[in-house]
Formats: structure tokens, sequence, C-alpha cells
């Protein structure tokens, strides 16, 4: 009998976890099966009750019920308690544990597969939804110099960096919430959209000076060609471009771990995920 697990979100059809975990179980010997569930918008909590009843011991949480997924939970751990969402669950003894994994995973594809160190960096984190949220404290751990919350709505921004101003990783870097239009004049080494813009192909109103020499633009957003987002950067003559395949990997390698206990090495799957 194998494992089961699942990714579950409305659409769920486009996702590639089914084929990162099954790399994962033949690399690690991992004796697992690992789906697409479609939850109605209005059925998240019984997909995840009739899944758990079928045997299931895991899932992942895709857009829009990661913030169902942290209210489901008995138990969270500290980085969804901070995001006040999650990404990934583990059903035990009747209980269901709840984690976020998507900040893990951007810092690690940062550092370790672009190797750029954020340590006394200036960071831009474009967006202060549920994926800036979901990443901030990892950001933070990583020690930049200044970290700039930039969105739409400003009070959002600003409410976000309030509230983290005095978490004790906070303690190493100037934050701060801004409106897009108070960018102009400030420059950066790295550049985070979190950001839904390049789902609709649209671009934040950002100033043309933005990127530091030698900065690095990331899309959280993946798909074929360069994003909206990555386009500009590519324009500005930004030194280096990525987008988010590498984050989408390591954050499942982080949920494979709080499953089985080991962490399987991501660079052979994100090889065989570009060549498509």
């Amino acid at each position: 009998m194998k494992d089961l697990y699942a990714v579950i979100g409305h659409p769920v059809e486009h996702s590639l976890s089914p084929k990162i975990h099954a790399m994962f179980a033949v690399q690690t010997g991992q004796n697992i099966a690992y789906e697409k569930r479609l939850a109605p918008l209005d059925g998240f909590a019984a997909t995840v009750r009739a899944f758990i009843s079928e045997g299931g011991c895991g899932a992942n949480v895709t857009l829009p019920f990661k913030l169902e997924a942290y209210d489901l939970a008995d138990e969270v751990s500290e980085r969804a308690r901070h995001a006040r969402a999650a990404n990934t669950l583990r059903f035990a003894a009747g209980r269901i544990y709840a984690d976020n994994t998507d900040g893990v995973g951007l810092v690690r594809d940062i550092k370790t597969n672009l190797g750029v160190d954020l340590e006394g960096k200036r960071v831009l984190l474009m967006g202060a939804g549920g994926a800036a949220r979901g990443v901030l404290l990892p950001l933070l751990e990583a020690r930049p110099a200044i970290l700039v919350i930039a969105n739409r709505t400003v009070e959002k921004a600003m409410q976000l960096a309030r509230s983290n101003q005095h978490h004790h990783l906070a303690a190493h870097t100037v934050l701060s919430g801004v409106g897009f239009s108070d960018l102009a004049g400030q420059r950066f080494d790295v550049v985070i959209n979190a950001t839904s813009s390049s789902l609709s192909d649209e671009l934040p109103p950002l100033p043309d000076d933005l990127f530091a020499t030698g900065a690095l633009a990331y899309d959280m957003m993946y798909g074929k060609g360069l994003t909206s987002f990555l386009s500009y950067a590519q324009a500005q003559n930004v030194a280096q471009l990525a987008d988010g395949l590498g984050m989408l990997v390591e954050q499942a390698a982080e949920s494979f771990l709080i499953w089985r206990g080991l962490r399987p090495d991501t660079q052979p799957v994100m090889l065989a995920l570009r060549k498509g």
C-alpha cells in the first residue's frame, strides 16, 4: 500500500506538484502516491476530511485555500502562524498539523540555487497579500539591511511592515511599507514580485531606476517564457532574472521533509521540469 498525498486547490489541473513529488519518491525510495484534488470553492474543509477518511497522510494546499487550511488545523508551525496561511498539511492521529513552506522555498532558491546572499542587501518585496505574508519571516531571517514592502494599497503594506517591526528577526533589518510611487530614487539589489500581476500580464507602476548594478529580479510566478515583470526587468538590463519554478520545487522538498523525514535533491527535478 502506498501512502497517499495530494495537492488541493481550485483550479488544480495545472499543478506540477504530482510530477515533482513522483520524482522525489523515486529518488528517495519512498512508497507514496500523490494526486490532484479539485475542491469546490465552498467545500475545502469537506474535501480535506474526505481525503483523510480515504487514508490521506498529508496535502499541499494551493490557491485559494491557504487561509482556510490554516484555520482548519489543530496545530500550526511558527511560520504558518506568522503568515496566517498554510500550504502544507500533515494528518496523524486524528489531528491536522499545518505549516507554510513557501518562504523557506523562496529563500533557499535565491541563496542556494541562484547563489545570491541576502544578508546586508537592499530587498524590495512587491505585494502585501498572502504570498508576501508567507515569505516575510524567512526573508527577515536572511538578514537583509533594508526590506521594503510596496503595494498598490499603501495601508496594507504599512500594516504588514508595522506588524513585523517588533519581531526579533527584524532587529537587523530596516523594514518599511510604501506605495509604488514612493519607490522613486530608491535602488534595490533584489526585487521580488509577490503580486498576482503576472497572472494578468500586468505590471505594477514601477520607476525605471529601481535596480542596482548586479541586481536580481525574481517573480514568484512561473510559466512558459518571461512574465511581464521579468520582461520589464530584462529591458532595464537587470543582471539576473528568475521565475518561481525553483521556489515551487524547494517548497515541495520542504513539504516532503515534513511528511517523510528526509529532504530530496532538488537539482535534478528542476532540470527535468525546465526541459519540460
